[in-house]
């Protein structure tokens, strides 16, 4: 078993790093293509192109309790070895999301050209765009929604070389777009979606390729298999509540600033969802390669195995987390005003509240990865999906009494500690974590490691002038800062001694070349 636990972790490290190449591309690619975005269209339309994809997001309440679904059961036969039912598996899993393909259009042209039309703030010489970046937006969801089982299969085989391929050919293209909007034919607003929704085409067409000639079980027949579907109803039918509460969390908190504050803010949310979805991609990525042996552990029956991923999960992926985000976190103003010239009212205080918010819900994405694996989720997800489903009502309410709308983004915050005790507690009796262990490795350490992070960055900012120097100065103490702390305080013996080897490993093949 110690052999087999140490191909596993050698499999997650050199996913994770083939990912981390992807993204470092990525992310430089993605923060310019942003900013070349953003002055081709103007703050205004930046705006309406976020909140209007919002619109069509939060229809992804009705399918992503099914892309869970999907995800898990591939991921769980996969650990069970069961080819025939995988083959099945997939099949109907393609055959549920062209059905509710169906369904989400139905509903968005009717509810949602209805919600766009009569109640969205959007200047009325805008409104005919605004219509065209719905359409296409519908079609890139519906494209989008597709591609799920692909993408499923692709992280249960752990294949992340395809992700990372596919991924920079997505970025090229959309690098492409921004420099095409400047001499766009047409409105650059409508001329920026359809470029996208042509972006997800290439992409989805790339998918399907890549599955169908690697995985045996990626060769769609029309099935409907009544055994399979009645199983993922059922574990999405609970999952519904979790991921309807995830977006009306955070679309549902866009249309609110845009009930109350027009485009103009939510363009300020949309640079600070760029620069989390940026930061966030090196977790996700890690993420990404630790979920599956998670769950095939879990299918295994290895708990001791699961409860070391979750714990060292959890505060691995909030160390990479605080490693790229204190350097933001401490220079942010001076970042967008280099990053995009033209800077939104009120994106910095939007930028460091979701990266904070990043960081509380980073230290539970292990415990939902187990809670799925388990697919026993009906208890879990109606304490913990009512929760969250509190952030739109009561961020309504503070809008209404005059609160700023970053209000929305500390109601986060508050609401995903409440969500993190619900997930300990519930998480107890699914799979035996013990809460006090979780609040000793996880919690408490982290909790320490930042604030000791922070102490001499945070110090420095109050006295320097904003300037390059400055910003140099504050990155390099920052990152230095976090890296000593992470090693000494936040690592155990057995990890500091796994990282010294793997730094010596790399030192050594480096001066032998």
């Amino acid at each position: 078993m110690s052999n087999q636990t140490s191909d596993n972790n050698k499999r997650i490290a050199k996913n994770t790093l083939l990912l981390y190449f992807r993204m470092l591309f990525m992310m430089v690619v993605s923060l310019y293509t942003s900013r070349v975005i953003l002055n081709a269209l103007g703050v205004e339309d930046f705006g309406i192109y976020n909140v209007v994809g919002g619109v069509v997001a939060m229809f992804t309440v009705i399918s992503g309790s099914l892309s869970a679904a999907i995800s898990r059961f591939i991921t769980y036969e996969l650990g069970k070895g069961d080819q025939s039912k995988l083959n099945r598996i997939f099949s109907a899993s393609v055959t549920i999301q062209l059905l509710l393909s169906l369904i989400i259009v139905v509903l968005i042209e009717s509810v949602g050209v209805w919600f766009l039309n009569a109640k969205m703030t959007i200047p009325e010489d805008r409104m005919t765009a605004a219509n065209w970046v719905l359409q296409f937006s519908i079609i890139t969801f519906v494209i989008n929604l597709i591609s799920v089982p692909y993408n499923a299969a692709i992280i249960a085989h752990e294949k992340m070389s395809a992700f990372a391929y596919i991924s920079i050919l997505e970025a090229v293209c959309k690098l492409a777009i921004a420099f095409l909007i400047i001499v766009s034919p047409i409105d650059k607003l409508i001329f920026y979606a359809i470029l996208m929704c042509a972006v997800s085409i290439i992409v989805r067409l790339t998918y399907g390729h890549y599955c169908k000639k690697h995985f045996a079980e990626c060769n769609y027949h029309f099935r409907w298999d009544r055994e399979i579907l009645k199983k993922m109803f059922g574990f999405a039918g609970w999952n519904f509540i979790g991921a309807s509460s995830a977006v009306l969390r955070d679309q549902g908190g866009n249309i609110v600033i845009n009930l109350f504050y027009g485009p103009s803010v939510n363009a300020a949310r949309g640079i600070a969802n760029q620069v989390n979805g940026a930061i966030m991609g090196f977790v996700s990525n890690f993420m990404t390669a630790l979920n599956p042996q998670i769950t095939k552990s879990y299918a295994a029956g290895d708990s001791q195995y699961m409860m070391t991923l979750i714990y060292q999960g959890a505060r691995l992926s909030f160390y990479m987390l605080l490693l790229l985000s204190l350097p933001v976190l401490v220079n942010t103003h001076y970042i967008l005003v280099i990053w995009l010239k033209l800077v939104p009212e009120h994106a910095v205080l939007f930028v460091q509240l979701i990266l904070v918010f990043a960081m509380s819900e980073s230290i539970s994405n292990p415990l939902i990865t187990a809670m799925l694996a388990t697919g026993k989720i009906r208890n879990y997800q109606i304490v913990v999906g009512g929760l969250q489903m509190m952030n739109l009502p009561i961020s309504y309410i503070c809008l209404r009494l005059g609160c700023m709308p970053e209000s929305v983004l500390l109601v986060a915050i508050v609401i995903s500690q409440c969500c993190l005790a619900a997930r300990l507690y519930m998480l107890r009796g699914m799979i035996g974590l013990s809460s006090i262990q979780y609040m000793k490795n996880v919690y408490l350490n982290v909790i320490i490691v930042t604030l000791l992070s922070l102490a001499v960055p945070g110090l420095l900012s109050k006295y320097m002038e904003e300037s390059f120097i400055s910003f140099v100065v504050l990155s390099l103490v920052a990152i230095v800062c976090t890296l000593i702390v992470e090693f000494y305080v936040g690592c155990n013996g057995k990890e500091r001694e796994f990282v010294v080897d793997k730094v010596k490993g790399l030192k050594n093949k480096i001066l032998k070349k």
